[in-house]
């Protein structure tokens, strides 16, 4: 059966210390919680650097500790940086922190409204992001919400923009774009390009709906409070980053789906280009 990627988000934008103890604000936090990740079993990590009162920051002054705990701790590990758009819409903010040369950079491939707040991704914005993320030897994780951001991705693979291996992660369950829908679902999944690897989201509620139909049809998942900070559907307990993990590979293990290591999905393409030829 085909490995199966974890794609572990430990952090966000939105969740807080109020809203859950459990997530990772500081460094510190950050890398203990990757690192018994990497333990556990993950592929990529999908992260995001906080200032010290909570609010999402783009500092390279912040990330560099981040990067370089779990280059020493993690060291196959796949590391992977957010380049959103929703707190911030200067490019040399959002782009800052490329020049540390993490493996991948996250793109969101059009504009989108979340319940309280919009993510704009205009198109010379998306393609100044590829242009520097190419300077730097970063691979482009790109998130597609619905039919037209996969769109879009093709474009840009006619541009010679974008080039293989492909990797998405495909989101479902924001009010405004696709749902946890096997229709919605299946059908980006068609969409997607030759030379694809994927991963399937669920924002809220729908993250274990959308992780399951990913581990039983051959797809990877996306996995973390960044997601979904709620153990249940009903919201009765709150999860942990580990708590969730563990779900995962208790499905994994059922469905008879190996976990793919960091190390074989980095030398298929998604190790930093420039770092790793260099070493």
């Amino acid at each position: 059966m085909k490995s199966l990627i974890i794609n572990f988000t430990p952090t966000g934008i939105i969740p807080r210390k109020e809203h859950t103890p459990y997530i990772p604000i500081s460094p510190e936090e950050i890398i203990e919680q990757v690192h018994q990740a990497y333990e556990l079993g993950i592929t990529v990590v999908h992260l995001h650097a906080r200032e010290a009162n909570g609010d999402a920051s783009y500092k390279a002054t912040i990330y560099r500790p981040i990067l370089e705990g779990l280059r020493k701790h993690c060291p196959k590990l796949v590391l992977g940086v957010s380049l959103s758009g929703r707190n911030f819409s200067e490019f040399e903010k959002r782009s800052e922190v490329l020049a540390l040369q993490p493996d991948m950079g996250s793109l969101t491939l059009g504009s989108l409204n979340f319940m309280k707040q919009a993510s704009l991704n205009a198109p010379d914005m998306i393609q100044r992001l590829l242009e520097k993320m190419d300077d730097y030897g970063v691979n482009p994780e790109l998130e597609c919400f619905d039919m037209g951001m996969i769109n879009y991705a093709k474009y840009l693979i006619s541009k010679q923009m974008i080039h293989p291996p492909y990797y998405f992660n495909l989101l479902v369950g924001n009010i405004a774009t696709a749902q946890a829908d096997l229709l919605q679902i299946g059908l980006m999944i068609k969409e997607l390009p030759n030379a694809s690897y994927w991963a399937l989201g669920g924002i809220g509620s729908f993250q274990q709906v959308a992780n399951s139909i990913a581990i039983a049809c051959g797809g990877g998942v996306r996995i973390g409070l960044e997601d979904n900070i709620w153990q249940d559907a009903e919201k009765t307990q709150l999860a942990s980053n580990h708590s969730l993990l563990e779900r995962i590979h208790q499905l994994a293990a059922i469905a008879e789906r190996p976990i793919q290591s960091p190390e074989s999905f980095g030398k298929a393409g998604f190790y930093n280009k420039k770092v790793h030829t260099n070493n």
